[in-house]
């Protein structure tokens, strides 16, 4: 059993906050969090003293590549399969690497989870999963399958069109292939159907078994979106197919439309804003939409699309979105309880309550603070990091 006590514990929960909080964990499940005087700690557990130093969730990016992305060896990376401009086929999960470097910067900078998923040179890029940012085999660390992944604007164009020399070369041709793509799974679902009742044999598609996931709503649409005309052709064709667990990534012109966000009860996974104008559709990139979205009542993520941004420096990109509107008290759910909902991970991780997993960080500073950093990281509750064990990998013996 381990324990953190005399902690500042950000529960992120209906507790809220409290002071000289423990949180006492065993078998990777928290037990119990409460004030040191309400919390029996065992004589034999491993304790923490945080000695009042800020206690939170572990951090959760809804918007990841990291253990896809292969750091510092992008050749090797499995973020897009490129053969094909629909390839709902391919699983995030057959691609995740436990030995990423990306994966070992993103725990010890305090970030537990990630939704780690295919690119966005696809049309349709593939089923994205939930993962643990610390473990060894890829099977153990998934949380669950989260959504299917889907991309309007540049990227598809860029290397479909301008690359291949195939549809789409346009945005109308990247909703002309979304529309096709979901119609092609609505069709196949009519078919299996009348075939089970009919006791035929059904020849199966891998592909359109995964849409078919998405058309019948046990799987969520995730679509990569910069400008406010591509996320209104999102909202567009989702009215057509009766989509309704969707979400918008990037967001980055998200706040001209946030009216649209609240009516349809759509979240936005906002960033990464850390970036120059590197593309058209990102000239109106901002720290501001965070901000300007949460106070009209979207339920706001913020991530850093890692590698894109360094995958340790979510916090950072927190504290700038602070600073540019984005209300201090609402910050820590935007790395936490609102990214786990989104995702529909709520009951494993993005608080510190009872049941949940013990996925949990003490500060040595404000967590938004640039000068602040991870000092202690618990997943699963395994001791991930300490930063008094001079930055050493507790696995370095087993041949990183």
């Amino acid at each position: 059993m381990q324990a953190i006590v005399d902690g500042e514990v950000h529960t992120v929960s209906e507790a809220g906050t409290i002071e000289n909080g423990a949180v006492l964990f065993e078998e990777g499940k928290i037990v119990a969090v409460g004030a040191d005087s309400d919390v029996d700690v065992p004589e034999d557990a491993e304790i923490i003293d945080a000695d009042g130093k800020p206690v939170t969730p572990g951090l959760v990016e809804a918007h990841s590549h990291a253990g896809m992305g292969e750091w510092g060896e992008p050749e090797d990376g499995d973020v897009n399969e490129l053969t094909d401009p629909v390839t709902p086929h391919v699983n995030a999960l057959d691609g995740f690497h436990p030995r990423d470097e990306e994966l070992q910067h993103a725990y010890r900078g305090g970030v537990t989870t990630v939704s780690a998923r295919m690119g966005s040179a696809n049309v349709v890029g593939g089923i994205i999963c939930s993962m643990k940012t610390y473990g060894d085999l890829a099977d153990e660390m998934l949380i669950q399958e989260d959504g299917m992944k889907a991309a309007m604007g540049e990227n598809p164009k860029r290397v479909h069109g301008d690359q291949n020399g195939r549809e789409p070369t346009t945005r109308p041709g990247i909703a002309a292939t979304l529309r096709q793509a979901l119609m092609d799974a609505e069709d196949y679902v009519s078919r299996r159907e009348k075939t089970e009742e009919e006791g035929d044999s059904f020849e199966r598609d891998l592909g359109l078994e995964n849409l078919a996931r998405v058309v019948e709503g046990d799987l969520p649409l995730r679509v990569h979106a910069h400008r406010a005309d591509d996320i209104a052709t999102v909202f567009r064709i989702a009215d057509e197919f009766g989509i309704s667990d969707l979400s918008i990534e990037h967001a980055t012109e998200g706040h001209v439309l946030a009216d649209e966000f609240v009516k349809r009860d759509v979240p936005a996974v906002v960033g990464p804003s850390l970036y120059s104008g590197a593309k058209y559709e990102l000239s109106n990139i901002t720290f501001e939409t965070a901000g300007i979205l949460h106070e009209a009542g979207v339920k706001v993520a913020i991530q850093t699309d890692a590698p894109v941004l360094p995958q340790e420096h979510l916090d950072v990109c927190v504290g700038l979105a602070i600073r540019e509107g984005l209300p201090e008290e609402v910050a820590l759910e935007t790395v936490t309880r609102n990214p786990a909902e989104i995702l529909g991970i709520e009951h494993r991780v993005g608080t510190l309550v009872e049941g949940t997993d013990a996925d949990v960080v003490v500060w040595d500073g404000e967590p938004f603070d640039i000068t602040s950093d991870a000092e202690h990281v618990f997943v699963d509750g395994q001791h991930a990091y300490d930063a008094e064990r001079d930055d050493r990998d507790p696995r370095d013996e087993y041949a990183w």
